[in-house]
């Protein structure tokens, strides 16, 4: 009868020997696979233990590394509207430089306008001013000069048989200085017109303004004189230049010097 020896089962037989991978990990030295412990934003799922790896080989803490932090979807969104807004950047940094150039500008724009307005309304108020006074000097010059050719012909026209009455023209149209000489020499001038029986008639062949304002204009007259007398009973001309200075003295034109040059 053979009798069948069992023989015990080794306990050095069930421990398994490394694996190739295991062995291959510890000789390249990579870092060793960490469990990754479930999320706390699953509760749902219920957490499970793995079974124990033989290959799992306890690493150095030194050469652990912290894990990566989850990206979750809010990470992704910020991230996402981060890179949006980085593109968007360049094109609304150029309209706000649009907007504040347009703005500029027209600011600009109404800073010129204003200020040719201010220039223009000034220039035409200057240029009004200025057109007024010429034309005011304009209008005294020509009144003074029709005053200054009529009272020429009532100062060269004097006759003996109405001297007092010349005199008194001629007094009339006068004023300062001259007036103050004429009615000085008048009397003289008198007694040598009637003891010659004197006569004589003044016109006015041209005339023309040397100088003029609003209330001053001088006046330069060419004159011919026809005198007779008792001596010279013929006709003589004599051919006169006369520059007459024309003074306003209230509304009237008035002669206030009279020279022969």
């Amino acid at each position: 009868m053979n009798s069948t020896t069992t023989k015990a089962p080794n306990k050095s037989s069930s421990v398994r020997p490394p694996s190739a991978r295991s062995t291959a990990k510890r000789i390249a030295g990579a870092a060793p696979s960490v469990r990754r412990e479930k999320s706390p934003e699953s509760p749902s799922e219920p957490a499970t233990a793995s079974p124990p790896d033989d290959d799992v080989v306890v690493a150095d803490p030194a050469q652990v590394t912290s894990d990566p932090p989850e990206v979750t979807a809010g990470d992704e969104a910020v991230a996402s509207d981060h890179e949006e807004e980085s593109a968007a950047s360049p094109t609304r940094r150029a309209r706000v430089r649009a907007a504040l150039t347009g703005r500029r500008t027209r600011r600009v724009v109404a800073v010129v306008v204003t200020l040719v307005a201010i220039v223009g309304v000034a220039l035409a108020g200057w240029f009004g001013m200025e057109w007024k006074q010429s034309r005011d000097v304009d209008n005294a010059a020509m009144a003074a000069k029709s005053v200054a050719e009529q009272y020429a012909v009532s100062l060269t026209s004097v006759s003996a048989d109405s001297v007092d009455k010349d005199f008194a023209t001629v007094l009339g149209g006068a004023t300062g200085g001259f007036k103050d000489m004429y009615a000085k020499s008048s009397a003289q001038l008198r007694q040598l017109l009637v003891d010659n029986k004197a006569d004589a008639q003044g016109k006015v062949i041209a005339s023309g303004i040397q100088s003029a304002t609003t209330d001053k204009v001088v006046v330069l007259l060419f004159i011919d004189q026809t005198v007779r007398n008792a001596s010279t009973p013929e006709p003589r001309i004599d051919r006169s230049r006369v520059v007459m200075t024309m003074d306003k003295v209230g509304d009237r034109w008035l002669a206030s010097k009279v020279d022969l040059p």
